[in-house]
């Protein structure tokens, strides 16, 4: 998803002098949560309830320093986009859980044989985990770390984050935010650098969620599984757009485009490449270039083009396109500006028909560069995304309805939308997660308040049962129902 820092990833800014301090901080506010836990295992709807209101009430207070430690972290950052994503994204999220909270934490009733089990009560209950570790990255510094902070709280845990010393800005706020909302043994921030991130997924957590890259990913599921800790990880990949040939229109364009300039590129869900039919690639060409145009002129050096997040990233999405260049693929930016070391602003560039040995098209970009290939039939398109990892996210652009469904029904990523992009990462009530190389697991809504809860599975006897007949010495009766079984199947498979 991003390039967040963690177990054995080297970066640009090295261990931070206080790491010390903070590990003996995190081991603090583990053992002061783990305490809370025992002391109330299971709090109310209301505890629950008054938890996410005040994290709506604190991000609310801190719109305006949310503002000012984004711009400080990027250089550039669009204040409209931070209120909209940052804070109202987030206080959505924890509104939403506090309304359906009556709702999600109702026992479900299950069936059960009555034959065997009599009045016995069935259900599950979901219950809060407990301690739960929370490793978040520097593209949306808060609603990638209070999102889920929401779900989890929902759920009824505690939690301990640790934010990405890439936005140091955006980390230190977050901690005094927290310190000043929650109890440290309700929520806790812990911040530092490279050895800080080795020791946070060592911990035996009752949940980790890191979002971040796969290759960190891997590295951070290998250490909570040396104590068997439940992950859930979002990754990310290359999302692609597929173009059917009844789409090549400036609206899909505004949608793909649009969606590519959020964030300057830096989203997990924005669109990597595009797939577009082999005759309508000069169309599709000329019609992004007339959105950049149009729509957003200028707009590598406007305040709506966010900078990207450190000189070495800007330094590494340049060299993907000079190799480009250099191997002779055709290479357009609309925009004057070249990329500005100073506010780390880039333009977007078009890179048409890369061959697939590029870096850019083996990695995820993350920036403002937009492979467009080629390809003959709708089924090529299926076939060349199914070729690659599962990605996190999957756009299929198509007026013919049969069309869209067909490449839905024979493709497999972590969400999808039709006609438009990355959408599915804004909708309170739906799961949003990956597969395979792009993660694993769900956050948002009822699917997050299950993810950090332990489905639990109880019976409660009630009479008229035949449970004893399991326990030795085993004998007619058994011998009875069993034959009465058998022979009921048998009687079913014939008729």
């Amino acid at each position: 998803m991003t390039s967040t820092t963690a177990v054995g990833h080297a970066d640009d800014r090295g261990a931070a002098p206080g790491d010390a301090e903070a590990i003996a901080e995190l081991h603090e506010a583990f053992a002061a949560q783990r305490a809370a836990v025992l002391r109330n295992p299971a709090p109310d709807t209301d505890q629950r309830r008054r938890n996410l209101g005040t994290l709506v009430e604190v991000i609310s207070e801190y719109r305006h320093r949310i503002r000012q430690a984004l711009s400080a972290d990027f250089a550039v950052h669009p204040e409209g986009f931070a209120d909209l994503v940052e804070v109202l994204g987030v206080s959505g999220r924890a509104a939403f859980a506090a309304q359906h909270l009556d709702e999600w934490m109702t026992p479900e009733p299950r069936l059960s044989d009555a034959g065997l089990l009599g009045t016995a009560q069935v259900e599950m209950a979901y219950q809060p985990k407990g301690v739960i570790g929370l490793i978040s990255p520097w593209n949306f510094p808060f609603e990638l770390s209070l999102g889920p902070l929401a779900d989890m709280l929902a759920a009824g845990n505690r939690v301990v984050m640790k934010p990405s010393e890439y936005t140091p800005a955006c980390s230190a706020l977050l901690r005094e935010m927290m310190a000043e909302a929650f109890d440290p043994d309700q929520v806790t921030v812990v911040t530092g650098g490279l050895e800080l991130a080795r020791v946070f997924p060592a911990l035996p957590w009752d949940h980790l969620l890191y979002t971040g890259n796969p290759e960190v990913g891997r590295l951070v599921a290998r250490a909570a599984a040396e104590n068997l800790v439940p992950t859930t990880l979002e990754l990310g990949g290359k999302c692609p757009a597929i173009v059917n040939e009844d789409s090549v229109t400036a609206d899909t364009v505004a949608q793909i485009v649009g969606a590519k300039l959020v964030k300057n590129g830096q989203m997990c869900i924005s669109v990597d490449y595009c797939l577009v039919p082999r005759e309508d690639m000069a169309r599709f060409t000329e019609l992004v270039l007339a959105h950049l145009r149009e729509r957003v002129p200028g707009f590598a050096s406007s305040p709506d083009c966010t900078g990207i997040i450190t000189a070495r990233h800007l330094n590494r999405l340049v060299g993907l396109v000079e190799e480009a260049k250099a191997r002779g693929v055709q290479v357009i930016q609309v925009d004057d500006a070249g990329p500005d070391p100073v506010t780390r602003r880039m333009p977007l560039t078009l890179v048409i028909d890369p061959p697939d040995d590029l870096a850019l098209m083996r990695e995820e970009i993350f920036g403002p560069i937009l492979p467009v290939k080629p390809y003959d039939r709708i089924e090529d398109a299926v076939a060349y995304v199914n070729e690659g990892e599962r990605p996190l996210g999957l756009y299929v652009f198509a007026q013919d309805r049969d069309v869209a469904e067909r490449v839905l029904a024979t493709t497999v990523s972590g969400g999808a939308c039709v006609n438009t992009c990355a959408v599915q990462g804004g909708v309170p009530d739906l799961g949003f997660g990956g597969i395979g190389r792009s993660g694993h697991g769900r956050h948002h809504g009822f699917d997050g308040f299950r993810e950090f809860s332990n489905p639990r599975g109880i019976v409660r006897r009630g009479g008229d049962d035949l449970i004893d007949v399991m326990f030795p010495p085993y004998g007619e009766l058994l011998d009875g129902i069993v034959a009465h079984a058998l022979g009921s199947a048998e009687t079913r498979g014939t008729e």
